[in-house]
């Protein structure tokens, strides 16, 4: 007789917490800013510690902030504090008292830790200790810091090629720690070094290099206090650069407009409240957009082609007042073809693609139009869609038009996000080095670096399921949760026979392992790190091309802590012993050394140790600032871009959803379970949506509902959020990652930068089947591609 006894229904481990809705704020920071920067730091049971390490932050002789690249003023710094919201919270993160210990690992399985949500594992507290989970444990154990280097050290050694490995790079690690780690690398023979600029901005570099000659912007802070326009494109200032806002507040008062591009009117775009002016205390503070332009999701290419056709109208009726025509003769090529193009473009054509009225889209071109000093901004909003690379060059298109780069008070500007992501770069953290970068290595140290690219993150994410890669080191960051594809990701993940974790705090990536995984916890910006007696500093690179020193002042919650920089020069000497040419010891008992030989191998970094000790730091060089473009196929000239319109289809039913980041986190590190500016409350599964699109599906506001993706042939599910009527472009949609990621195909990526195109994720929206968490169980253990 067959049995009809049904079978349990899967646990559900996605658990909704009590939505509350509050108004959607049209002003960023103030007061509330304040009180929530200083709720963290109770939170973490460090006020006063963290009170005093906030004014210290960013100032002359203190540390850099561990969260966003936006440059500090080159002059006099305010002595109320050089910090915002988030980076209290991320201070309060790092400074806090909570400490995960021996104890808690052993009460707590890996298993059980697993099921946490990142929020809860977060905030654990500090790690204390190095950690080591042997193949088929289930209890992370205490390991000393020299058994870990020596199991290291035997799995690198046991590889059949040093290509079987490699070493992962977040935005925090230093100047120093960065150029040793990838220094190690390649004498240890690997350019295996996928790093977080995959994931954010290597679209920007992909698109300025071949363009102005370099792969960062062109402006300097002080540029934006005086400009005549200032262009905002896929960024939100008020969450990912707050500082960012005290800039477009100085630009307003001395005249300047802005222009703010962006599928939803984010609060920072909008307004703000500065906390340290009475007008932000007790009064309305500042509008900050002039224009804003509600563009639909990857409608920016329309949008922008739009805005030249206008200009371009605008020139012809008063010829060399709109284009400068003598930086286009001097300075670029390819004018004559870049215009004829706009034979076959039509105004309401474009206007209908972008999602934008024709009548907003001619005011900004009017604003534009009789302006030379423009700078444009642009966030993960355009670098994440899979024509970034191509909406980058078509905004020089409008700079090199009218003569807008390389002046003060013009130019570009990517608006980073860790607080070295750039410098990481500039210490050769690239799979890809140039030539001329590993000619000064090998004339320098005397080894022969490996002239084979390397793999970027979703490279090393297919290697890994391939079973190409054995062994993953992550110098800081949270691999798992910041990558694309979740449940590929992470089976890829498993496979390996080691995962290596530089870390601060517990996170998804110390749960999801390899057949062996070790963490190593270690020393945060804002901690004293002592070297032989001596309080050693570090240095950072900010997003406008400043390096400056940084220097921890706060006791370490533990004495078995120790600097990247010394885990790199451990790991070196275990793994490589006699075999190697490099000095190790030299640069692990002082920093000062390592800057002496970076300037001997990296072109700008002369006198090093000397210019650093600046109170201000010093500016790299940047000849596309002073107006120079030295390309690769153009000599002395940028060239004009020829781009195509994309075909940005969607069936019936489906929605082109990005991801985004609440106020309440940082990049993978969630702070707190708001988002008080779009006025959302204790709830981080939810889908904004436009109510047309709402009342059309036949569903309503606050309806549980599953989201799909089904790229490549696939499918992908993220269970259980809540819909939120908002204000955005209807047939588009937009969700919090890492929740998210699980929609991001592996092969959605950008072209050209092959980054994930996570602003780019075609969806289907159903109303919630409890049944629907068999289904996902099974794909997350069986998840191929």
């Amino acid at each position: 007789m067959e049995n009809d006894k049904k079978e349990p229904a899967a646990e559900n481990p996605y658990k909704l917490l009590d939505l509350k809705l509050t108004p959607v704020k049209t002003w960023a920071a103030g007061i509330p800013a304040v009180l929530a920067a200083f709720g963290d730091l109770i939170e973490e049971k460090t006020l006063v510690r963290g009170t005093k390490a906030l004014f210290k932050m960013n100032q002359a002789g203190g540390f850099d902030c561990p969260s966003c690249a936006w440059p500090d003023p080159d002059d006099e710094r305010s002595p109320l504090g050089e910090y915002c919201e988030n980076g209290a919270k991320a201070l309060a993160e790092e400074a806090t008292t909570k400490k995960v210990t021996t104890a808690f690992f052993k009460g707590n399985s890996v298993f059980d830790l697993a099921k946490l949500d990142d929020f809860t594992i977060g905030k654990m507290g500090r790690l204390t200790e190095p950690m080591y989970l042997p193949q088929g444990g289930t209890h992370y154990q205490p390991i000393s810091w020299d058994d870990a280097f020596s199991k290291i050290a035997a799995h690198l050694n046991a590889l059949e090629t040093p290509d079987e490995a490699t070493f992962y790079t977040s935005g925090r690690t230093s100047n120093e720690a960065s150029f040793l780690y990838q220094l190690f690398a390649k004498e240890y023979g690997t350019n295996n070094m996928p790093d977080c600029s995959n994931m954010c901005h290597e679209t920007s570099g992909t698109a300025l290099r071949p363009t102005i000659g370099i792969g960062k912007g062109t402006v300097k802070l002080e540029d934006f206090y005086d400009t005549d326009v200032v262009v905002i494109v896929g960024q939100n200032p008020g969450t990912n650069a707050p500082r960012m806002m005290s800039a477009l507040e100085k630009c307003k008062k001395n005249g300047g407009k802005i222009i703010a591009i962006n599928p939803l009117p984010e609060a920072g775009l909008m307004g703000f409240r500065n906390p340290q002016e009475v007008s932000g205390v007790l009064g309305n503070g500042g509008k900050l957009a002039d224009i804003y332009l509600p563009v639909k999701i990857n409608g920016d290419m329309a949008l922008l082609k739009a805005i030249e056709l206008l200009l371009l109208e605008f020139e012809r009726k008063s010829p060399g007042a709109v284009f400068d025509q003598d930086f286009i003769a001097e300075k670029t090529v390819g004018y004559d073809a870049f215009i004829e193009q706009f034979e076959t473009y039509k105004l309401a054509e474009l206007a209908k693609e972008s999602g934008v009225s024709a009548a907003l889209i001619y005011d900004a071109a009017q604003m534009l139009a009789f302006k030379k000093r423009i700078i444009i901004c642009w966030g993960m909003g355009i670098t994440q869609q899979p024509n970034g690379v191509a909406m980058i060059k078509e905004m020089l298109n409008i700079l090199l038009l009218k003569g807008s780069i390389g002046k003060p008070g013009a130019g570009v500007c990517p608006v980073r996000g860790h607080s070295n992501v750039q410098g990481n770069r500039t210490m050769m953290i690239d799979e890809k080095p140039t030539d001329a970068q590993l000619d000064r290595l090998q004339d320098f140290y005397g080894f022969n670096p490996p002239r084979k690219h390397g793999y970027d993150v979703v490279r090393a994410i297919k290697a890994m399921h391939e079973g190409k890669l054995k062994v993953l080191f992550c110098l800081g960051g949270n691999f798992l949760s910041a990558t694309p594809d979740t449940n590929y990701t992470a089976n890829a993940v498993r496979k390996l026979n080691l995962i290596v974790s530089v870390s601060t705090k517990l996170n998804r990536s110390h749960l999801v392992h390899g057949k062996e995984s070790i963490i190593l916890p270690t020393l945060s910006r804002s901690d004293i790190d002592m070297v032989n007696g001596v309080h050693q500093f570090i240095t950072t690179e900010n997003s406008m091309g400043v390096v400056q020193s940084s220097k921890g002042m706060l006791k370490p919650v533990s004495d078995n802590l120790i600097n990247e920089t010394q885990i790199v020069c451990r790991m070196a000497m275990a793994t490589l012993g006699d075999k190697s040419v490099i000095n190790w010891k030299r640069y692990a008992e002082s920093y000062d050394a390592v800057r002496d030989d970076i300037e001997k191998c990296i072109p700008g970094f002369e006198n090093y140790n000397e210019k650093v000790r600046r109170k201000e730091g010093f500016y790299l060089p940047n000849l596309a600032r002073d107006g120079k473009f030295i390309t690769k196929d153009f000599g002395e000239k940028a060239p004009f871009t020829l781009t195509s319109l994309p075909q940005n289809t969607l069936e019936d039913g489906e929605y082109m959803m990005a991801t985004t980041r609440t106020h309440d986190q940082f990049n993978t590190t969630i702070y707190g379970l708001d988002d008080r500016y779009r006025g959302i409350k204790n709830e981080r599964r939810v889908v904004f949506m436009n109510q047309n699109d709402i009342d059309s599906a036949g569903l309503k506001a606050g309806d549980k509902v599953d989201l799909f993706n089904y790229d490549d042939g696939i499918e992908r599910i993220a269970p259980l959020f809540i819909i939120v009527s908002y204000q955005i472009p209807e047939k588009n949609a937009v969700t919090y990652f890492p929740e998210t990621n699980v929609l991001v195909g592996i092969n959605n990526v950008v072209k050209e930068s092959n980054m994930p195109a996570s602003k780019y994720v075609k969806i289907r929206i159903k109303k919630h089947d409890p049944e629907i968490y068999e289904r996902v169980k099974k794909l997350e253990q069986t998840v191929q591609v």
